[in-house]
C-alpha cells in the first residue's frame, strides 16, 4: 500500500495531474516510449537508420559499427517514485559499456534517474542483465550503471573507449543506439559546433548547465537517450543528449568530465564535485564587449586562446550561496587562482579540485577589473539523495537544479509528489513548504521533527509558496494522515542501487474532538419557511487513499444534507463518497469540523449515508430535513436551498420542469453511475452550479434532494458531472431502516432499464390491449421500459435478455422507474416481458445488497486488484475471474510490463487463479527480481500472456480490508516473501 498513493495510481482515466491517460478497456500493454528531453516540441532524436551522407570509407565504418554494437545496450527502466524534478515513470533508452571488466555502462543522468531506479539492460545478442546506478552527476546529463559481466554468457563483453579530445568541428560521426533491443539503429552526421550552450528542456524538470554541448546536423524525428557518438575508429567522442524536431540539429554532451568521473568510479573513489552556486553562460566576444569587456583584456585573451571566440559570463547567482554578494549577473570571468579560464572544462576542473577550499576569482564588471575570494562548496551536498514519504505525498530537500532555474536559495522542503495530504491549492506542482502548524520547516530534518510532534488526523495550517512565484505566500489547512500510509525516510544506497527505507516512528494518537457549539448563518426572511433549511446543510470533504471502483479522483468536496440530527445521519452524493475507504469530514456552521463514517452506499441510486457523533456539535442549531410525503411533479413550485460551487449558500424559487427517467452514459472505465432512476430537473441555470441541497415546498418541507452525479469521461479530457434531483421517496425506506437500528438490506434484480415510448413499443410487437392498459394505468406517463443490460455473473443475466420489454413485475404494470427500485422483499420476481414480439413469463431472482461496497483490495507489482464492482458487472458480459485490476502505480512493474486497469488476471505461472486469495497464494512466494508469467484477459475478452518482474523492495504484496475494529475502518496485512 505504501507506494500506491492516490495521485500516483492510474485508474485508466485521465485524472488530476500525474496519471497515464488514454488506456481503454481494450488497450493492449503499452509499448515503451523512449524517455525524452524536451526542447521546443521534442528532443532526443530516434536513431533511425539513415542514408549515409558520408561516403568516405564505407567499409571502415561497417567494420567499426560491427565492433561497437556489441558494447551497446538497450535499457528498460523505471523511476519508481517521484523525486526532485521527475515524477514516477517508465521508459527505455540506450547506453554503452565503458568498462567491460568491472561492468560499467554509461548513459544519461535522466536514465540513471535522480530517484529510485529499477531496470535492466538488453545486450546486442538479446541477453538481459540487471543494472543499477552507481553514480549520476549532480548537474550534467550522464550517469553510470553497474552490471555483472559474468551474466553475459553468449557473447564477448566489449567496451567503447572515451576519447573526448577527438571531438572537433567537421568530424564525421555515427550515433549508434538500440531501439527497444530489437534492431540496430544508426544516425550519421558531422559535428558542427563544440561550444553550444546547454539546451533548455522546460520548467520544473531537469536541465543541464555550466557545460558546453556539441552540435551536429542530422535529419531525425523522435527520441532515444544514452547512445554513444563514435568516430570512424570506434571511439566515443560524445554522449547523445538531446535534439530538435523542428530543425536538423542534435546535441551531444562532451566526455571530458565523464572520463574523469569514470576513472574515479573505477578506482572505487568518490567523485569530488565543487560549485559556487553560480550559473555561467558562454558569450562571444561581441556580446562580452557590450557587457563592458575592455579592449586590452580581449586582446590579451585572444592572444592566449587563439581558437576561442568568447568568455564565461555570470548568468545567475543564487541568493545565500557562496558567490552571493561577490559575483553579479553580467560579470565576465577572467581567472581562477591566477589561471586564465575561458571555457567550462578548466572552470569545472578548478572547482572540483578545490571542494571546501577558497578560490580567488578575477572578473570584469562593467569594464572594471575586480578580484573576489569565494569558498567552493560540495555539489553533492546540495543534491538531494533522500526523500520523506508521508500521507500519500513525497518531499525532498530543494535541489540545486530547481534553485538555479528559479534563482532562489538552495534550501527548503520541496513537494516532489504533490498528492495526499500535501495536494495543496494553487499551481499543480512546484510547492515549497515554509512552515507546518506555525513551525518553520527550512529543511527536511526539521520537517520530520515537526511532523513527529503532530497527532494523527490533526488539522494544521501549512504555509507554502510556489518556486515559480516566491512573492505569493499561500496557506492551506490540511489533515495529517498517518493511518493510511507509512511515515518513512528513503535514502539512496549506491552500493546496492536501492533506496533504503527507515520508519520514522509511530504517530501520536489522534486528539479526540471536544464538543463545540456554533450558530448557522441566517437567510433573509423573504425566503419564507425555506430559510431555515440552511441549517440542514453541511460541507463534506472526502479523501481516498487508494483509488477503487474506477473512481477518477482521490479528493472530493461538496455538500451533504442532515436527515436525522439526533442520530447524526447525513445524506451525501455518491459522486462525493464513492467508497467506504477514506477520510470523511463534515463542517457545520462554517466552523465545526468533525469526522464521520460512511455507513451505507446505495448500489443504484446516487446517494450514500454517513454518520457523525452528535455530541461533538453540542447545541449547534442544526436541523433535520423535514421530509414531505408529497411527490414532486412537473410544474410544481419549489425552493432550492443549496451550496454553489464556491460553497456559498443560495436560496431561490424555481419550477420543476420535468420528472423523467434519466440514463447517465457509462464511461470506458467502469465506475459507479446511478441507474433506474427518475430525475428532477429545474427551470434555473443556477441549479447546475450547485453541488447538493434540498427542494422544498412553500411550507418548508423537503420534497426532493438536489445532488451532483458523476457522468462519463468527456472528449475534453474531463469528467462530466450532472446536477439532478431525486424524490425523497428514494431515500425514505433506507433512512427508516437505519433509524430503527438496522442496516438496510435491499434486493436488486441486476438489470438496467431505459424508457421506451409507446410508438416504439408497438413496432416491437406490443399489442393494442397492452397499449390501452398503459394509457389507463398512467395518465401522465405513456411509456414502458426495456432491458438495456444485465449484470454479468448474476441469475438475472440468465433470465432477462437485452431488448426485453418489461410489461409487469409481480402483476403490476411498470410505467415508472420507481416501481423497479431495489426495495424488493422477494427473492424472486414474476416478470411478464415482450421478447422478439413474443409475450412470455419469466422468473427473475433478486440479489441481496448490503450497501457496504468494495471491502477488500490487494496490492501486487504496483497494481491494485479487487473483486469486480457493480459497474464492471453492468458493462461486461463475461467474468474471466474475480481478480480485476482497478488501478496501477506509475513506475511500477505493472506499469512497465503491461498490467492495465480493467484487465482480469486468470493465471499466474500457469496456475489458474480465480479469487483474490488465489492470487495471494500464487505470488507470495515468488522470488524477488524474477519474472512471473501472468495471463490476463482484457475488458474486450482478448487473452494476453505477460511477464512481470517482481520488485518487492518498492512494491510488496499486501492487502487492505474492511475492519470495523480499526480506527479508520480498514486494516492492512503484508505478506512477507518466504523466499526472501
Amino acid at each position: 500500500m505504501a507506494n500506491l498513493t492516490p495521485d500516483q495510481l492510474e485508474s485508466n482515466t485521465p485524472i488530476e495531474h500525474n496519471y497515464e491517460g488514454g488506456d481503454s478497456p481494450a488497450s493492449l500493454p503499452p509499448s515503451h516510449v523512449p524517455k525524452r528531453r524536451k526542447l521546443d516540441v521534442a528532443v532526443e532524436p530516434i536513431l533511425a537508420t539513415s542514408n549515409d551522407v558520408s561516403l568516405s570509407n564505407p567499409s571502415k565504418w561497417q567494420s567499426t559499427i560491427e565492433k561497437v554494437v556489441k558494447a551497446i545496450v538497450s535499457i528498460r527502466f523505471s523511476q519508481v517514485a517521484a523525486f526532485d524534478t521527475e515524477g514516477p515513470d517508465t521508459s527505455e533508452a540506450s547506453g554503452f559499456i565503458v568498462d567491460a571488466k568491472n561492468g560499467i555502462i554509461l548513459t544519461n543522468r535522466h536514465v540513471a534517474c535522480a530517484g529510485p531506479f529499477v531496470g535492466e539492460a538488453i545486450c546486442h545478442d538479446h541477453e538481459e542483465i540487471d543494472v543499477f546506478p552507481i553514480y549520476r552527476d549532480p548537474i550534467h546529463d550522464f550517469g553510470f550503471l553497474k552490471f555483472d559481466p559474468s551474466k553475459i554468457k553468449y557473447m564477448p563483453v566489449s567496451q567503447v573507449d572515451l576519447r573526448p579530445e577527438l571531438a572537433q568541428v567537421g568530424l564525421d560521426i555515427r550515433v549508434v543506439g538500440n531501439d527497444a533491443g530489437e534492431k540496430l539503429s544508426i544516425l550519421a552526421g558531422s559535428i558542427s559546433r563544440l561550444d553550444r550552450n546547454t539546451p533548455d528542456y522546460g520548467e520544473l524538470t531537469y536541465n543541464d548547465f555550466n557545460t558546453f554541448y556539441l552540435q551536429a546536423a542530422s535529419s531525425t524525428s523522435g527520441g532515444s537517450s544514452g547512445s554513444p557518438v563514435i568516430d570512424i575508429d570506434g571511439n566515443a567522442v560524445a554522449l547523445q543528449a538531446g535534439g530538435h524536431t523542428k530543425a536538423a540539429t542534435d546535441f551531444f554532451l562532451p566526455l571530458d568530465r565523464i572520463k574523469r568521473a569514470l576513472q574515479l568510479v573505477q578506482r572505487g573513489l568518490s567523485v569530488p564535485r565543487g560549485d559556487i552556486q553560480t550559473h555561467f553562460l558562454y558569450r562571444p566576444y561581441d556580446e562580452a564587449r557590450r557587457l563592458g569587456l575592455q579592449s586590452s583584456t580581449e586582446e590579451k585573451l585572444r592572444s592566449i586562446f587563439k581558437e576561442e571566440i568568447g568568455l564565461l559570463v555570470v548568468e545567475t547567482v543564487l541568493p545565500l550561496g557562496p558567490a552571493h554578494g561577490k559575483l553579479e549577473e553580467g560579470d565576465i570571468l577572467l581567472t581562477i587562482n591566477g589561471k586564465h579560464i575561458t571555457t567550462f572544462v578548466p572552470f569545472e576542473d578548478m572547482l572540483d579540485s578545490n571542494v571546501h577550499n577558497e578560490v580567488s576569482i578575477t572578473i570584469e564588471r562593467g569594464g572594471e577589473p575586480m578580484e573576489v575570494t569565494i569558498a567552493v562548496g560540495d555539489l553533492h551536498a546540495i543534491t538531494p539523495d533522500r526523500y520523506v514519504e508521508m500521507g500519500g505525498s513525497k518531499l525532498n530537500d530543494l535541489s540545486y537544479q530547481l534553485a538555479r532555474a528559479y534563482c532562489v536559495p538552495c534550501h527548503g522542503v520541496y513537494v516532489c509528489e504533490p498528492s495526499g495530504m500535501f495536494r495543496l491549492d494553487g499551481p499543480e506542482n512546484g510547492w515549497i513548504i515554509k512552515s507546518v502548524d506555525d513551525k518553520p520547516t527550512p529543511d527536511l530534518d526539521t520537517f520530520v521533527k515537526v511532523m513527529k510532534q503532530i497527532p494523527d488526523r490533526a488539522r494544521v495550517p501549512v504555509v507554502y509558496y510556489s518556486i515559480a512565484d516566491t512573492h505569493t505566500i499561500l496557506m492551506a489547512v490540511v489533515q495529517v494522515d498517518r493511518h493510511w500510509s507509512p511515515f518513512r525516510m528513503a535514502v539512496r544506497n549506491d552500493q546496492t542501487g536501492l533506496w533504503d527505507f527507515t520508519d520514522l516512528g509511530k504517530s501520536l494518537p489522534p486528539r479526540h474532538p471536544k464538543p463545540s457549539t456554533k450558530k448557522y448563518i441566517e437567510l433573509d426572511a423573504s425566503n419564507g419557511p425555506s430559510k431555515e433549511l440552511i441549517r440542514c446543510l453541511v460541507k463534506v470533504n472526502f479523501y481516498m487513499p487508494c483509488r477503487l471502483d474506477g473512481f477518477p479522483r482521490s479528493r472530493k468536496q461538496g455538500t451533504g444534507i442532515i436527515l436525522d440530527a439526533e442520530r447524526g445521519l447525513v445524506l451525501v452524493s455518491r459522486n462525493l463518497v464513492p467508497t467506504t475507504m477514506g477520510d470523511l469530514t463534515l463542517t457545520f456552521a462554517e466552523s465545526i469540523v468533525i469526522p464521520a463514517k460512511v455507513i451505507f452506499l446505495h448500489p443504484t441510486q446516487n446517494f450514500a449515508l454517513a454518520q457523525y457523533d452528535p455530541v461533538l456539535i453540542g447545541d449547534t442549531n442544526v436541523l433535520s430535513a423535514p421530509l414531505s410525503s408529497d411527490p414532486l411533479n412537473q410544474g410544481h413550485k419549489v425552493t432550492l436551498v443549496a451550496h454553489n460551487r464556491n460553497q456559498r449558500p443560495i436560496c431561490l424559487q424555481t419550477t420543476v420542469t420535468d420528472v423523467t427517467p434519466v440514463t447517465i452514459p457509462h464511461s470506458p472505465t467502469p465506475r459507479f453511475r446511478a441507474i433506474n432512476m427518475e430525475a428532477i430537473t429545474l427551470d434555473t441555470p443556477l441549479a447546475v452550479k450547485c453541488s447538493s441541497g434540498v427542494l422544498a415546498n412553500a411550507k418548508g418541507l423537503v420534497q426532493g434532494f438536489w445532488l451532483n452525479f458523476l457522468g462519463e469521461h468527456g472528449n475534453n479530457g474531463h469528467d462530466n458531472e450532472y446536477h439532478l434531483g431525486i424524490d425523497v421517496s428514494a431515500v425514505k425506506s433506507v433512512l427508516e431502516d437505519v433509524q430503527r437500528g438496522e442496516m438496510p438490506s435491499l434486493r436488486t434484480m441486476n438489470a438496467e432499464l431505459v424508457p421506451v415510448q409507446i410508438a416504439q413499443a408497438a413496432a416491437m410487437g406490443l399489442s393494442d390491449d397492452w397499449i390501452r392498459r398503459v394509457q389507463e394505468t398512467s395518465s401522465s406517463r405513456h411509456q414502458l421500459f426495456m432491458v438495456i443490460r444485465t449484470d454479468a455473473g448474476t441469475d438475472t443475466a440468465d433470465t432477462l435478455q437485452e431488448l426485453d420489454l418489461v410489461l409487469t413485475i409481480n402483476g403490476q404494470l411498470v410505467t415508472r422507474l420507481s416501481q423497479t427500485d431495489v426495495q424488493y422483499s422477494h427473492d424472486q420476481l414474476d416478470f411478464v416481458i415482450l421478447r422478439q414480439k413474443q409475450e412470455m413469463r419469466v422468473q427473475v431472482k433478486t440479489s441481496l445488497v448490503t450497501g457496504e461496497g468494495t471491502n477488500r483490495v490487494v496490492f501486487w507489482a504496483g497494481a491494485s486488484f479487487q473483486e469486480p464492482h457493480k459497474a464492471v458487472l453492468q458493462q461486461t458480459k463475461t467474468i474471466p475471474s474475480r481478480i480485476y485490476i482497478t488501478s496501477r502505480s506509475k513506475g511500477s512493474p505493472a506499469f512497465m510490463y503491461g498490467l492495465v486497469p480493467t484487465m482480469w488476471v486468470t493465471h499466474v505461472n500457469s496456475i489458474q487463479v480465480t479469487t483474490l486469495d488465489d492470487l495471494i497464494a500464487a505470488v507470495k512466494d515468488i522470488p524477488g527480481n524474477t519474472y512471473t508469467r501472468v495471463r490476463v484477459v482484457t475488458f474486450d475478452n482478448m487473452p494476453l500472456m505477460l511477464s512481470v518482474k517482481m520488485v518487492d523492495h518498492y512494491f510488496p504484496l499486501c492487502e487492505m480490508y474492511r475492519d470495523p475494529q480499526a480506527e479508520c475502518g480498514w486494516s492492512t496485512r503484508t505478506f512477507p516473501n518466504a523466499s526472501a
